[in-house]
């Protein structure tokens, strides 16, 4: 009988114990197969949970990485395009936000965490309301500190022209404190540049004039640097505080086009100059306290500031050739100070299945904009924004369900007209999920947000594009809705894992450009449409063609869309999506990207960004990493837009000299052990705005 009954209880505890087996699994550092007997135990690439999928680097991941960029590349997410080279991350051509230990994060201080202290990667492409409205976010979850620290040094220049990356960080640690000191510099010196442009108007009376930009050269500067220091200090499961001071100079970014333009009326071809870019630096300080109470309940507050001073400037010039004057002669020199404070605090409360947050924040921006060509007029705005909301997580079986609600209120005002509004606007959240088992899973996600008009979009101040064209802000605007639902099925088969999904997407008034004569001026200004509507199919696969040695992945979306505005009403259906390959082993490393950049429909004009496509070949030797790679070997760099207003239809294409050949030397010195650096789990806004000098 005791013997039966002593079986009885091992079996029970066996039972009990094996989740957390299976969850200790899920936290180590490797996936690699361990063998017990003959039994194989092997964690899965990708695990699913109710609101994110979690990726544990590999041995090999982590060998082949320098910095934070390279492991994330390295995992080949499905849907995520990465470059460390371009030092770029996005999700379906929309921007990813970056988090370490759930604390909003730059690229900067993703490259600076060292692979080795990262243990896994969480990936959510429904990230709940305190988020702040993100499509899509990356968090790090790094190793829990211990005494040590560690140099990091990165050097990428280009071989053929004046471009490259160069990047040290230092760690210091002490008991329980941290000390992080680093830099960055990016250059990009005179890039050529050519510009295909061409525009046809037609005006209230029927009549129209066309017009062709023939190219005749110009360069790109885009050169800018980065400086942070910060302070933490831990006491696990108790108390983290955090002080950082980052800043951020702009030395030069600035477009020149020399053009001839050709006019349909029979008259002279014009010599035309556009210039136009920006110059400033920006300061920022935060101030960070994280609080654990008894019952698993915790409290995060967290301040921050920055200051903007810059200039925003254009220059536009028209001439007939061989001729003195300027037939049009145009120049724009906005001087900002700008300055922007946020804070937020939230209470989260944690139970075995359940989980409650909420939470406040206040941002306030005060912008002070002073036009140099309007004799040093000087022109206000103010804007502030309060934000509360409120989510609850439960899991019941196999199913778990997320709802939340969050509101927000906008006030801003211009100063010297005394004009502005208010609004409040509410933002519904939920999802739910339903696991079939680890390998399959299905969810449904609802959210929702808020765009607040901008500092260029409310600007009333007329600024002159070329010899008619004028832009004119409208400080009438009003707060627009976002909605968005999706269905997502995600899998995981033997060498192949990913997912598939329906889309939809809704904005009723967002804020969008209008065009409209004024006499004999194109008057741009801006207005509350009648709203956008999108349908997007996608499918994200990852296949190990052969296991450990090479990794395919990528993602390709078909979206469909309609658009109206005054009016005009406008529908587009395209194609789009990023591939990486990944062949490792012996210590080297090919990569090949390709993206395909997704045609967005906006008012009436699709724009896209950049059609790339990058070869690498790394080489990994103890601390020291080695590497060659070019940019742009196949085809043409291609950024632009096309309008369809019915006023002005053109197309703009901006080809950049882009094919440049790299190397690539990293070091990575660690002494003791690591000690992660201690991220926030919230992160008030405090992101200043700035003006935009008109340019074509």
């Amino acid at each position: 009988m005791r013997t039966a009954i002593f079986k009885k209880t091992m079996i029970a505890a066996f039972a009990i114990l094996l989740p957390d087996i299976a969850f200790g699994q899920e936290n180590t550092d490797t996936i690699t197969a361990q063998t017990l007997d003959e039994v194989v135990i092997e964690a899965p690439k990708v695990i699913r949970k109710a609101d994110m999928d979690v990726y544990h680097p590999s041995k090999s991941a982590v060998d082949n990485s320098k910095n934070g960029m390279q492991l994330i590349d390295n995992l080949m997410i499905p849907s995520l395009s990465v470059s460390d080279a371009l030092g770029s991350v996005t999700a379906a051509g929309q921007s990813v936000q970056l988090r370490i230990n759930g604390r909003e994060a730059t690229i900067d201080q993703v490259r600076a965490l060292l692979p080795e202290t990262i243990k896994r990667v969480e990936w959510m492409d429904n990230p709940g309301l305190r988020y702040g409205g993100a499509n899509y976010v990356l968090n790090f979850i790094v190793a829990n500190p211990t005494l040590g620290g560690s140099l990091q040094l990165n050097a990428r220049p280009a071989l053929n022209s004046a471009c490259g990356f160069y990047m040290a960080d230092a760690k210091f640690n002490s008991g329980k404190s941290q000390f992080e000191i680093g830099a960055n510099y990016k250059l990009t010196n005179k890039i050529k540049t050519h510009r295909d442009y061409t525009e046809t108007f037609t005006y209230p009376d029927g009549a129209t004039l066309a017009r062709k930009e023939t190219s005749r050269g110009g360069t790109m500067d885009n050169t800018q640097g980065n400086l942070w220091a910060s302070y933490n200090y831990i006491k696990p499961d108790t108390t983290v505080f955090v002080a950082e001071f980052f800043i951020h100079k702009d030395f030069t970014d600035k477009f020149l086009y020399n053009g001839l333009l050709s006019i349909s009326d029979g008259t002279d071809d014009i010599l035309l100059t556009d210039s136009h870019g920006n110059k400033g630096t920006t300061p920022s300080i935060s101030l960070y306290l994280q609080q654990h109470f008894a019952n698993r309940q915790m409290l995060v507050v967290d301040f921050s500031s920055s200051f903007y001073f810059g200039r925003s400037f254009s220059d536009y010039l028209e001439q007939i050739p061989d001729m003195s004057g300027y037939l049009t002669d145009i120049h724009t020199n906005i001087k900002d100070r700008n300055q922007a404070y946020g804070i937020e605090a939230d209470y989260i409360k944690s139970w075995r299945n359940s989980r409650f947050t909420a939470g406040i924040s206040y941002a306030a921006n005060r912008n002070r904009s002073e036009y140099a060509n309007l004799g040093g007029e000087t022109f206000h705005q103010r804007q502030d924004k309060v934000y509360f909301f409120a989510e609850y997580f439960h899991r019941f079986g196999k199913w778990t369900a997320t709802a939340g609600i969050g509101a927000q209120y906008t006030d801003f005002l211009f100063k010297e007209s005394n004009r502005g509004n208010t609004s409040w606007s509410a933002r519904p959240q939920a999802t739910i999920t339903y696991s079939l088992n680890q390998n399959h899973n299905f969810r449904l996600n609802f959210t929702s947000w808020q765009s607040t008009p901008s500092l260029a979009e409310t600007n009333v101040v007329p600024q002159q594009l070329d010899g008619f064209q004028w832009r004119v802000g409208n400080q009438n605007l009003k707060t627009a809705n976002s909605y968005m639902l999706t269905f997502r099925y995600g899998f995981n088969l033997p060498r192949v894992s990913g997912s598939f999904g329906i889309r939809a997407f809704t904005s009723p008034n967002a804020i969008t450009p209008l065009l409209e004569w004024n006499e004999d001026r194109l008057i741009t200004t801006y207005e509350n449409s009648r709203g956008l509507k999108n349908l997007s199919f996608f499918l994200a696969p990852q296949i190990e063609i052969i296991p450990q040695w090479l990794t395919v992945s990528g993602y390709v979306q078909y979206r469909m869309e309609r658009m109206k505005g005054t009016g005009y009403a406008i529908n587009h259906n395209g194609w789009s999506g990023n591939a990486s390959l990944q062949l490792a082993h012996w210590g080297f490393v090919l990569g090949a990207e390709y993206s395909y950049a997704q045609r967005d429909l906006w008012g009436e004009k699709i724009s896209w960004g950049e059609d790339m496509n990058v070869i690498t070949l790394d080489y990994n030797w103890k601390d020291w990493q080695f590497g060659v790679g070019i940019i742009m070997p196949f085809g043409k760099y291609d950024q632009g837009f096309k309008s369809l207003s019915k006023w002005n239809r053109n197309e703009q294409h901006m080809r950049l000299n882009m094919c440049m050949p790299f190397v690539t030397v990293a070091w990575n010195l660690q002494w003791g052990h690591q000690k992660r650096g201690v991220q926030k789990i919230i992160n008030a806004d405090a992101s200043t705005d700035r003006s935009t000098a008109g340019g074509r």
